[in-house]
């Protein structure tokens, strides 16, 4: 299976929600795969629906199509946003599902560890421990967009990553998970002011949200508790 190194091309498709639309998050990562220090071309597709869960899109049989015709590096899967906290195991079941059919077709899947409600900011821990207890078993890349979140939260507060409605991504929040996906998959930090700008957000903004993203590199399922920053200059473990 080929797996891109620095300076090759990419093709990622993203089957979710809106967590995945909003923003256009595939989007935002092709760009800023482009202005990385080591630029890379992506190829980027999605297959969405509101509110869609994996099982979902499993049962409507586009995704399948598209996993076996469009010749994938990488296979994204974002479940519905609570189902890893209210049914962790119709979450692994699901994942299985799909996982098994990216493997058939020589592409690596991608889990997407989304974040919390803001509400409900307990969960995320659930939500973690869904998503990295089925990753070893398919093996699959775990995003820690959730946890860098949930980091962001507490030490920059002043950057708002929810909407109104306490569930969707800002810009801001969008931008991080495109800045987590970049250093989770290609293990480099992200240097960049244009995207950032595009999204009406002010360096100082960037910066931090940079910085956060690049913590996840040395992600292991404890983000979520405060602990001492390990440097490292080596790529996250796949």
């Amino acid at each position: 299976m080929h797996i891109p190194k620095t300076g090759s091309d990419a093709r990622i498709l993203f089957i979710g929600n809106s967590y995945t639309s909003r923003n256009n998050l595939p989007r935002l990562l092709a760009n800023l795969a482009a202005v990385a220090q080591h630029p890379r071309t992506l190829h980027v597709e999605s297959i969405v629906a509101g509110g869609a869960s994996l099982r979902r899109h499993w049962n409507a049989g586009k995704a399948q199509q598209a996993i076996a015709n469009g010749a994938w590096n990488y296979v994204v899967l974002q479940e519905q946003s609570t189902l890893p906290v209210k049914n962790s195991h119709r979450y692994h079941d699901n994942v299985r599902l799909f996982a098994a059919e990216i493997v058939a077709h020589e592409a690596r899947t991608v889990l997407y560890l989304t974040w919390s409600r803001q509400s409900a900011p307990q969960t995320q821990d659930v939500i973690t421990r869904a998503v990295t207890d089925i990753s070893g078993e398919v093996n699959a890349v775990v995003v820690p967009v959730g946890e860098t979140w949930q980091r962001v939260l507490r030490e920059s507060p002043e950057i708002r990553l929810y909407t109104e409605d306490g569930s969707h991504p800002t810009p801001a929040g969008s931008y991080l998970a495109a800045c987590v996906f970049h250093v989770a998959l290609f293990g480099e930090r992200v240097q960049d002011d244009s995207i950032a700008n595009a999204l009406n957000l002010d360096n100082g903004a960037a910066r931090k949200l940079q910085a956060a993203s690049w913590v996840c590199r040395d992600f292991r399922g404890e983000l979520s508790r405060p602990t001492a920053d390990k440097p490292s200059d080596t790529g996250m473990s796949r």
